[in-house]
């Protein structure tokens, strides 16, 4: 099979380094060799997430640690707050787990007030709430930064982020805006394998766990974070392998910059959104457009999925519209380690085709 340069939500390119990396011979995971590697992650990420709250590594997709956040610390009842189809995954999560849950979505391509999550919170009737950060099927970031103001008004709700597509990618002030379990996974703007997501946890989530009825097993949070407490290790086996190229990764992020990354990500965000402008439209409400991916507006009306067809001929590979925004819209990434060249390169390919 021929290799393909990715510009879709993920998964996104990933180094030869990191490749070779997860081929780094194993070892114990009870050893004390594993408690320094899981250390080390630990503090790398709180680093670069802007907390204190302790590290939770999972081996799952950030949907893994979704699935927990809501087993594990709603004890009365969840709001959840959507902007696209992963908003309402974690609502379908909360059904199929048997957690009780109120929907507050919105329309394809507009953003979560805060406004809109004080109303909801006014009623007393929940303890937990859920936002996704970065949405992917349509392009839009949410200000968690507004909406972290409004939670100090209730201090005994729980604040659980999906950033699964942002951090790293963008800034995110995790303590200061006050959430206390925002989550994320390898195969985004930490241009790793899928396979491994992580989370922080805040003391407020700690004190919660224990009020949560059926908080299940390998997803349990309460009881993955004793074993951390305990000696960075954790209840199950996990996937070393993606620890060693995380852990590699890291350093490699703070020897770019973390702020060099953000920066980068911010540059591509831009010349694609004026390319999308000139070509097409950009479908969310532009002041809260993504900058790790762009949903564009199919203006002209173009085979979308015939595009992506003749990009993979060539070697490229983006995204048609997600789920009932198919043919309406199409999505270039810009996350990871991808470069402004390549996506200058991309862009001259797409034109090529159109023209």
């Amino acid at each position: 099979m021929t290799p393909r340069k990715l510009f879709i939500p993920g998964p996104t390119q990933v180094s030869d380094s990191v490749l070779k990396k997860m081929a780094t011979p194993m070892i114990g995971h009870r050893t004390k060799e594993a408690t320094a590697l899981q250390k080390s992650i630990s503090e790398k990420l709180q680093k670069f997430l802007n907390t204190k709250s302790d590290i939770l590594l999972s081996t799952s997709s950030g949907t893994g640690l979704m699935e927990g956040s809501l087993r594990s610390l709603t004890a009365k009842k969840a709001a959840i707050f959507s902007v696209g189809s992963f908003g309402e995954r974690w609502y379908k999560m909360a059904e199929q787990n048997g957690v009780e849950a109120d929907i507050f979505a919105v329309e394809d391509g507009r953003y979560t007030s805060a406004e809109t999550v004080d109303r909801a919170l006014a009623t007393g009737n929940y303890d937990l709430i859920t936002v996704t950060h970065n949405e992917t099927s349509s392009g839009i970031t949410n200000d968690c930064k507004s909406i972290g103001e409004v939670l100090k008004k209730y201090p005994d709700v729980v604040y659980c982020v999906d950033a699964v597509s942002s951090a790293i990618g963008m800034p995110i002030y995790t303590d200061d805006w006050g959430i206390d379990v925002l989550i994320s996974s390898t195969q985004k703007c930490l241009a790793l394998p899928p396979g491994m997501s992580y989370c922080t946890y805040s003391p407020k989530a700690a004190q919660r766990a224990p009020q949560a009825k059926n908080r299940g097993y390998y997803f349990d949070l309460k009881m993955i974070h004793e074993n951390v407490l305990k000696n960075y290790q954790y209840p199950s086996t996990p996937s070393l392998s993606h620890m060693f190229a995380l852990d590699y990764k890291l350093d490699e992020i703070e020897e770019e910059g973390i702020e060099n990354r953000f920066a980068r990500h911010t540059e591509m965000a831009n010349i694609v959104r004026a390319w999308a402008r000139d070509r097409f439209a950009i479908f969310p409400v532009e002041e809260y457009a993504s900058d790790t991916l762009t949903c564009i507006e199919n203006t002209r009306g173009i085979d979308v999925a015939g595009l992506c067809a003749k990009l993979n001929d060539r070697g490229y590979e983006i995204s048609n519209g997600y789920g009932n925004l198919a043919e309406k819209t199409m999505r270039i990434a810009h996350m990871g380690d991808l470069q402004v060249s390549d996506i200058n390169e991309l862009l001259s390919v797409i034109d090529s085709i159109l023209d």
